[in-house]
């Protein structure tokens, strides 16, 4: 999948249509509504388990204004951290660059603030302008790093609640960017545990010249490797987050649920990370795993834990993970094509093929209950299931249309692959990729633990909640629609198993009894 330019835009309509962090465009429109139903239990403030972190309380705190509202060149100011997550209290490190005189950080945690989505924790600066030197490069995996930057400063965490937070960087030229930061919570038990995708944001970051995708020549020349220690070069600073992840963090917080947040790398470091935790967020485009975080995931699904995969392409490439000089997991391997991988014949349980590919092949579809087909394509949501329980409060019907909303990736549920059972295929919609007529999906899926799983079937699931997708695809309409079957889930799922109040009914169109992907997919 090419690096789509949806996310570029999505964070260019924030910035200069709405002046403040991306969610904050959203803060006329009325609240979603919570169903009756599914309201979750309240065993302590903030409608989730007692004690612990209160996202209520942290909510009432007054909110801050933390847009940009001038990039400048890639040089003109960037930065990256020594860790992409940390419990709180664990220092952090920030290693800048600018051309400009002097440079100052701030740092806010995002949320819902009263309709603001950031609040200021912390400024520290001006800090003299120091332009870094530039990177390492390793021929022979096309690594590209930045790990010889000095520390331009040091951030104690330890009055941070769990969160996820973006530095900006204040170039005195007026230039800015962000840095992205995941504060864990201390335990995931009785929570919603919103996942932040970073090593797919780390798989397509071009800095330096190479991206697992590409290196100046295309394909051929792309990165094996790539490093944690240097910037991102899209999505202001923060890859992925303020376009396809930052919107559904606000509304979770709008809604008081029990949160916790983590990022992919801890669900490799930590096997026990999700013990008790009623459900698991996966963000706009979560892409890479390694067997280690797609072993923790599973495991969650088979004690009870929900899972929401309100992205396409999720849990498709299979992946390792290294340290480098500034810690553990810092690097992230992925040769894409099996007999490119040293490994390839000896040790193939960690060959880093796609996930559906051999040797040893496992097709996400056993977790996601979609299967990835092909990109690019756009095209309209058609929804084949009105009764379902996640369409409650939409008033859509069947045949109803949401213009725009397949695309650029999509999934579909294909019965020729493992696939749990029973599933409910809740929207049907025909579309074309490079010439193939095909399908995609939204489905959802129950198992005996009790775990509700969704597949939201396309990437651009998350930004309509800010209304902010890009031209063809956007509106009021599809805007409350989205907001409201998000809501429904959101609030069964922090209820605990969803599985047990909201079976699925195997309802699967007969087109999805079996069939191929249309698309190249490297």
């Amino acid at each position: 999948m090419r690096r789509r330019r949806l996310i570029r835009f999505v964070a260019y309509v924030c910035v200069l249509g709405c002046g403040f962090a991306l969610v904050g465009c959203v803060g006329g429109t009325p609240p979603p509504r919570r169903p009756e139903a599914a309201r979750v239990p309240t065993t302590g403030p903030g409608g989730g388990p007692s004690g612990g972190f209160d996202v209520r309380a942290e909510n009432a705190r007054p909110g801050a204004e933390c847009g940009l509202s001038q990039l400048g060149p890639q040089s003109a100011v960037e930065g990256w951290l020594d860790h992409a997550s940390i419990a709180a209290g664990t220092p952090v490190r920030l290693f800048a660059s600018t051309t400009a005189p002097t440079l100052t950080v701030s740092a806010f945690r995002t949320g819902w603030y009263g309709g603001r989505t950031c609040r200021l924790m912390t400024t520290v600066g001006p800090f003299p302008g120091r332009r870094q030197a530039g990177q390492a490069h390793s021929p022979a995996t096309n690594t590209i790093s930045a790990a010889s930057w000095a520390p331009t400063a040091t951030f104690a965490t330890g009055s941070w609640p769990p969160g996820d937070y973006l530095f900006r960087l204040d170039a005195s030229d007026g230039n800015h960017r962000y840095v992205p930061l995941t504060v864990r919570g201390p335990s995931a038990a009785g929570r919603v545990v919103i996942l932040n995708a970073v090593t797919t944001w780390q798989a397509y970051n071009a800095w330096g010249g190479y991206s697992l995708y590409h290196g100046p020549r295309g394909f051929a020349d792309r990165a094996r490797v790539v490093s944690f220690d240097r910037p991102y070069d899209y999505g202001d600073g923060a890859a992925d987050f303020t376009g396809n992840e930052e919107p559904l963090v606000a509304l979770a917080e709008r809604l008081g649920l029990p949160v916790s947040y983590a990022t992919d790398l801890d669900l490799h470091a930590d096997p026990h990370l999700l013990d008790g935790a009623r459900a698991v967020i996966s963000l706009g485009h979560d892409e890479y795993y390694s067997p280690a975080m797609r072993t923790t995931l599973t495991a969650a699904r088979d004690r009870g834990t929900n899972l929401a995969f309100l992205g396409a392409n999720a849990v498709y490439r299979r992946i390792r993970l290294d340290p480098s000089p500034l810690g553990p997991d810092r690097l992230e391997t992925a040769y894409k094509v099996a007999q490119e991988d040293p490994l390839y014949g000896r040790d193939d349980a960690h060959i880093t093929a796609n996930w559906p590919s051999p040797p040893n092949a496992s097709p996400e579809s056993s977790l996601t209950g979609g299967m990835y087909q092909c990109n690019p394509v756009h095209g309209d949501m058609i929804v084949a299931r009105p009764q379902s329980w996640l369409l409650e409060g939409t008033g859509l019907a069947a045949g109803a249309r949401l213009p725009g909303l397949i695309g650029s990736e999509y999934d579909r549920v294909d019965l020729a692959y493992p696939t749990p059972r029973p599933i409910e295929v809740i929207a049907h919609s025909p579309i074309t990729c490079r010439g193939v007529h095909d399908f995609s999906d939204v489905s959802y899926y129950t198992t005996p633990s009790g775990a509700g799983v969704f597949d939201s079937g396309t990437s651009a699931w998350v930004c309509p909640l800010a209304d902010v997708c890009g031209p063809g695809t956007g509106g009021p309409a599809i805007q409350r629609a989205i907001t409201q079957i998000t809501t429904n889930l959101l609030t069964a799922f922090a209820a605990g198993p969803a599985g047990l109040r909201h079976r699925a009914v195997d309802a699967v169109p007969a087109e999805d009894h079996g069939g191929t992907a249309p698309g190249e997919k490297n």
